[in-house]
């Protein structure tokens, strides 16, 4: 954000790669503007030419007099280089910052953080359940448990992730579509890519993922022969592990695509086997108040499951938010 005089002339936001950061976004919004402005980033701005060109020399370029920013890039290729660079050119720094906006600021790059370390993507596993923990009737109706606050938050979520992955049995029960809409039913561009596990190939032509705008990656098993007439469509065969597709090949695949968020949109099956394979990172779990009851109604995770409540998993950094009469419940998973 570019702020002067005490009023924002630019914002910018960090496009998917190979796309341009958010400093060089702001500033071309500000224009002429830039002379003498404050320029304010989550992120110190990076330093060398890497996908996009060094954010520092656009800023000393643009004349901006301060930069208040308050965390530290962790990329070992930048790692204070940028804050320097700045400094240098007689650009004053700013990085003072309360506890909680450091901690907001880590937040937002969690993503990117996670992929450094890693080079994963950050697994966020959405699930909606009625206050009982079911995901559906005993009949598999399950549209709609949460409200149309929850619905909303949902597409606000997907707007926030790089890809969303489902199965093959989501998209059969529920025929979703998987992007990311407006108020007034538009797509946003958002999530990039759309991931459909599919073991044996059922994915069906008329499926309502396949008719939306974006990329999907059609994942099937290593012996699975299938087809798409449609360009954006790829297909991956995976190994296999006990039968099913290998998820945590879906998962370093992802991340050597360049994806740092990914959400997972599933029924029971998948979810409990990226649960199973400690494949997820973070949940984020709608709950709304109704009961459904029944004991063949299905919850949100099949699989084997624990046997004893020691090994259950755990769930730290809990937030949770009132959405009308549904309550989100978002939190991090214990590293064990």
């Amino acid at each position: 954000m570019v702020v002067k005089d005490g009023v924002t002339v630019g914002e910018g936001t960090t496009e998917p790669r190979p796309g341009k950061h958010a400093e060089p976004i702001a500033l071309a919004v500000a224009g002429k503007a830039t002379k003498g402005a404050t320029l304010y980033s989550s992120l110190e701005p990076h330093a060398f030419q890497g996908v996009a060109p060094p954010c520092t020399e656009i800023i000393i370029d643009a004349g901006i007099s301060t930069v208040i920013s308050p965390i530290e890039d962790p990329n070992p290729n930048v790692s204070g280089n940028g804050f320097r660079q700045l400094q240098a050119a007689g650009i004053k720094v700013v990085r003072d910052a309360t506890e909680e906006q450091i901690k907001r600021a880590c937040k937002i790059i969690e993503g990117f953080t996670h992929h450094l370390n890693t080079r994963r993507p950050l697994i966020s596993l959405k699930l909606a359940i009625s206050l009982d923990g079911k995901i559906a009737t005993r009949t598999g109706d399950s549209q709609w448990i949460t409200n149309e606050y929850s619905r909303a938050k949902v597409h606000e979520m997907r707007r926030g992730a790089d890809a969303v992955i489902t199965g093959i049995g989501t998209v059969i029960a529920d025929n979703p579509r998987l992007t990311s809409r407006t108020t007034d039913g538009s797509p946003t561009g958002r999530p990039l890519l759309r991931v459909v596990v599919d073991t044996d190939g059922r994915m069906p032509s008329d499926a309502a993922i396949l008719h939306e705008p974006g990329d999907i990656l059609w994942v099937v098993g290593k012996n699975t022969d299938v087809e798409s007439n449609s360009t954006s469509v790829n297909i991956h065969q995976a190994g296999l592990v006990n039968g099913k597709v290998d998820l945590a090949e879906v998962v370093d695949l992802l991340g050597e695509k360049g994806l740092h968020n990914v959400m997972v949109e599933a029924g029971g099956g998948l979810a409990g086997a990226f649960l199973e394979n400690d494949l997820v990172d973070e949940v984020a779990v709608f709950i709304s108040p109704k009961i459904i009851g029944g004991s063949t109604a299905p919850g949100p995770f099949a699989g084997l499951g624990i046997s004893a409540i020691e090994d259950a998993v755990k769930i730290q950094n809990i937030t949770h938010q009132a959405l009308d009469d549904d309550i989100l419940i978002q939190g991090s998973i214990t590293t064990k």
